[in-house]
């Protein structure tokens, strides 16, 4: 019974944080609050715990290469097959299209599970799908439709072409400022994130068999703790219901693909990983997990409005927990 109250405590959160919002507890801008704790103190916590009190085994890193691949592909794929949309369109479902809510969603349901020992694998797992989800997956959004960084979509003047004007630099200096700005503005994006930051270091650690203190796995605890509520209180804070028939068109896009491509993942992770069934059938759980949390925030940053994403999240948390329960039920783990 537990398995099941769990992930449904999740969404009872997104829930409430809706109903504060709505009836005027929460300001409409306040999720942005929770938002700069989440990222920025509360989830970085939360790896730190998970690295301080497991031994990660390193040949679980082929869990993270796995994970990359499933966060990467349906950015490329999504961008080749909606040449034809509009770039408002097009950036909504390439930032919300792919890349899985691991630390703040699947952690929770994989520890309900089998156990803390689940949230190992699931960590490994979210060390790739971190590449793509807190900067990847913005970084390639930018560059391929060619949207500049810092400023929305709408103060970019962005119409109804598949891509904003870009004009490609033609002589050599030219070229070369535009690749080191382009450098610049990966190595921002990459390092820029706390989480990301915080991953490498612990993979680090991990290789140097060097182990986190006891007293900063005390210290980080109560973020861990604190995960799940501040990540699906700020979901619910931010999530507003579609406004319009595009935006239900829109919101049913993401998951159109999203559905398909997590179920084709999650059966290569169970029938091709070369792991015990214990850490695929972990990495199946987090294949089906919804929309990143990353999401929202890459979302607000180019759209202006992260409600819709909001949405969007807590639509595909409802159907992750469905495909989750008939997933562990079909494997018998």
């Amino acid at each position: 019974m537990s398995a099941i109250l769990t992930p449904v405590g999740l969404l009872l959160i997104i829930l409430a944080g809706y109903l504060f919002r709505r009836f005027g507890l929460f300001g409409q801008k306040d999720y942005r609050v929770l938002q700069t704790a989440e990222f920025n103190l509360v989830l970085p916590g939360a790896i730190i715990y998970s690295f301080a009190t497991n031994p990660h085994d390193i040949s679980l890193l082929w869990l993270s290469a796995f994970a990359f691949i499933c966060s990467a592909v349906p950015v490329a794929f999504i961008f080749v097959t909606t040449r034809k949309r509009n770039v408002t369109d097009r950036a909504f479902l390439m930032l919300n299209g792919a890349g899985f809510n691991l630390g703040c969603f699947c952690f929770p349901v994989v520890q309900s599970f089998w156990g803390a020992g689940a949230v190992v694998p699931a960590a490994m797992f979210d060390i790739g799908n971190c590449i793509m989800v807190a900067a990847g997956t913005n970084v390639l959004t930018q560059q391929l439709l060619h949207i500049q960084p810092g400023k929305t979509l709408a103060e970019q003047h962005a119409g109804s072409a598949p891509t904003l004007p870009y004009e490609k630099p033609k002589d050599r200096d030219a070229k070369r400022l535009a690749h080191r700005a382009l450098g610049r503005t990966i190595f921002k994006s990459f390092f820029g994130s706390v989480p990301f930051d915080t991953y490498m270091l612990m993979i680090v650690l991990t290789l140097l068999n060097v182990h986190v203190p006891d007293w900063i796995a005390t210290f980080c605890q109560p973020l861990s703790n604190a995960n799940a509520l501040v990540s699906m209180l700020m979901v619910g804070m931010l999530m507003d219901l579609p406004q319009s028939r595009h935006d239900v068109k829109e919101v049913l896009a993401v998951v159109a693909w999203r559905v398909p491509f997590s179920i084709v993942f999650a059966l290569a992770a169970w029938f091709l990983l070369p792991f015990d069934a214990s850490v695929r059938a972990v990495a199946v759980i987090a294949c089906l997990a919804p929309i990143a949390i990353f999401s929202t925030l890459f979302t607000d940053k180019v759209l202006g409005n992260a409600k819709l994403a909001g949405f969007s999240l807590s639509l595909t948390a409802i159907i992750a927990l469905v495909l989750m329960a008939i997933a562990h039920t079909l494997m018998g783990v």
